[in-house]
């Protein structure tokens, strides 16, 4: 009986030291596993930049989503200016390195950030998109954003209707390689040729840049030279919307031009109550940082989730304004 029972023992030790060498995945989850019971997510949320009113909203979405779920922690860091490219690949390459569970990244650019993306899937963490596409799908797990196009052509829309279908238009860019903007540009300007052909263009190659004082200057210089033909403005983002207006303010054409912006922040939507805005393209940013916090959260957890996540696009105009949906958009909650 004793060489019965001796003999067990034996097996089952060499059995359990074949499993531990051949690697066999014990049947309780290590602690740190990203499916462990118990599992806290810790999920990395890198915008375009900390200082504008739209990404203070976003955070606030992400945060509002993290305290939903209970069971997710977010990291929030930003580049210290959206034009930044290799600082915002460094952040993911470190959290990368930290071992973060997940990924939210709004790219600087649809093609700079390819690279710290494809290192992170290499790495085995996924990254979920939004704001601003990535030019290769395979590298993400969902995009979640405002349709840009349809928020350009909402812009030609309301352009054409305040001018009465003619006149002459200036389109403000904003950066070079940012695939949010471009949409918006490329739908105002398609929307324009398609419905509105007699509205001309002034020009629609001029870059704003990333901050409010170069977007000033780039509107100054331009309306410089169209003062005495200039019917109407679209300025496709926030710091851009800014810097015209201000520029449209110290020209003395304030008013006097139709102004369609992009994006809401107190200066904006000021603007639109005292006629200097005629229409504000609105997305819904806390929506934005909700959706793509939850969207990683069940691609974690072994969920099936969107390719693409769509959130929404309007217009507010002095009409509209306080109606709830619109106010609420132009007035949307910020992290603190």
């Amino acid at each position: 009986m004793l060489q019965k029972w001796s003999w067990y023992f034996v097996f089952a030790l060499l059995v359990g030291c074949s499993d531990t060498k051949n690697g066999a995945t014990p049947q309780t989850p290590p602690a740190n596993s990203r499916n462990a019971p118990g599992k806290v997510y810790r999920i990395a949320v890198i915008p375009k930049a900390a200082t504008h009113e739209f990404w203070k909203s976003v955070h606030a979405g992400a945060a509002n989503a993290a305290k939903e779920l209970g069971n997710v922690e977010i990291l929030w860091k930003a580049p210290a200016h959206d034009d930044n490219r290799e600082e915002q690949g460094n952040l993911v390459e470190d959290f990368v390195t930290r071992n973060v569970d997940g990924i939210c990244l709004a790219p600087i650019d649809s093609h700079s950030l390819l690279n710290a993306v494809r290192g992170a899937k290499q790495a085995n963490i996924s990254t979920v998109i939004f704001d601003s596409g990535l030019d290769d799908e395979d590298a993400i797990v969902s995009y979640v954003a405002t349709d840009n196009y349809k928020g350009g052509q909402l812009a030609a829309q309301e352009m054409g209707k305040q001018l009465n279908g003619k006149g002459n238009v200036i389109l403000l860019r904003y950066s070079p390689g940012s695939e949010s903007t471009e949409n918006r540009e490329r739908g105002f300007l398609e929307e324009l040729k398609q419905d509105f052909p007699d509205i001309k263009l002034l020009s629609d190659d001029q870059y704003a840049g990333v901050s409010e004082q170069t977007a000033l200057d780039k509107s100054q210089q331009l309306l410089l030279k169209h003062r005495s033909e200039v019917n109407g403005v679209f300025a496709v983002n926030e710091t851009s919307a800014v810097g015209m207006l201000r520029a449209l303010e110290e020209t003395g054409l304030s008013g006097k031009v139709i102004y369609i912006g992009f994006d809401s922040s107190d200066r904006l939507v000021q603007a639109l109550k005292e006629r200097k805005i005629q229409g504000l393209v609105l997305q819904d940013p806390v929506n934005m940082g909700y959706l793509s916090v939850k969207t990683m959260a069940a691609h974690l957890q072994g969920e099936r989730v969107e390719k693409k996540i769509s959130t929404g696009e309007n217009i507010a105009t002095l009409e509209n304004m306080n109606e709830p949906h619109i106010h609420k958009l132009l007035f949307p909650e910020q992290f603190r």
